[in-house]
């Protein structure tokens, strides 16, 4: 399978996905929209991967680019490509299907729980094979400080005590997750030094020693298997 992956800061990378995609052998191609590359043909991959970034889906005075991408996500999804986009991923997701994205309450920083939505109707029309990898509740690692509305079609999956929007589903192949199921020591360590500033005392914003404690590796484990499940569910996509 072909994947290309949209980056938007040096420091956010792929954290397991990378490990997922090259024990199946699958090829990997990025566009560093910070550095200006160019988008690729929508013929030239099968899976799409939206990376998270510091910035907000309407700083277009700072980061030009990101009109380009949010109609080269349109595109994507409307010819039927199966999309993941994480945190600014999931905004611009939200965003390029017509949902309002804004501020948060509050912030959300560090590790704490989500629910899967029960509210939403549409949620037993789902797919088996989505419904069967998505837990009841999960902690998980957030950094975010932006949330979107709810866009049209789509079904709520999970939110959190200080999120209403953690997750989201579009025509049963297009994915926004907020939160971070892809985080290893190396990627919470490369957030921790380039956003530091972000780690003040909230009601929603762990301290660095908090977040790095509660990172140990049976969690890790478990969210990356998770994010592994959720790439195959896409696969099947393709």
């Amino acid at each position: 399978m072909k994947i290309h992956w949209l980056q938007h800061v040096a420091f956010e990378g792929l954290g397991s996905i990378e490990t997922w995609a090259k024990e199946r052998g699958d090829t990997l191609r990025c566009t560093r929209l910070f550095a200006g590359e160019i988008l690729p043909p929508l013929d030239a991959f099968d899976l799409l991967i939206v990376m998270g970034g510091p910035m907000g889906v309407h700083n277009l005075d700072k980061h030009p680019w990101l009109k380009e991408e949010k109609d080269f996500l349109r595109q994507v999804i409307a010819v039927g490509k199966p999309v993941l986009g994480i945190c600014l991923g999931a905004q611009l997701l939200a965003d390029a299907l017509g949902a309002r994205v804004f501020p948060n309450t509050e912030k959300e920083i560090g590790w704490f729980p989500i629910l899967r939505a029960s509210v939403d109707p549409n949620v037993s029309k789902l797919p088996e094979q989505l419904t069967n990898i998505l837990p009841s509740s999960q902690t998980v690692f957030h950094w975010h400080g932006d949330t979107f509305t709810l866009p049209e079609e789509t079904v709520q999956l999970y939110s959190s005590a200080a999120c209403a929007n953690q997750a989201f589903v579009y025509n049963e192949r297009v994915i926004g997750l907020q939160f971070h199921l892809e985080t290893t020591p190396e990627s919470i360590g490369a957030l921790i030094e380039n956003c530091r500033e972000e780690l003040i005392p909230a009601p929603w914003i762990q301290p660095e020693e908090e977040i790095l404690t509660a990172g140990k590796k049976d969690i890790l484990a478990k969210i990356n298997s998770w994010m592994g499940g959720l790439l195959e569910y896409l696969a099947l996509q393709v």
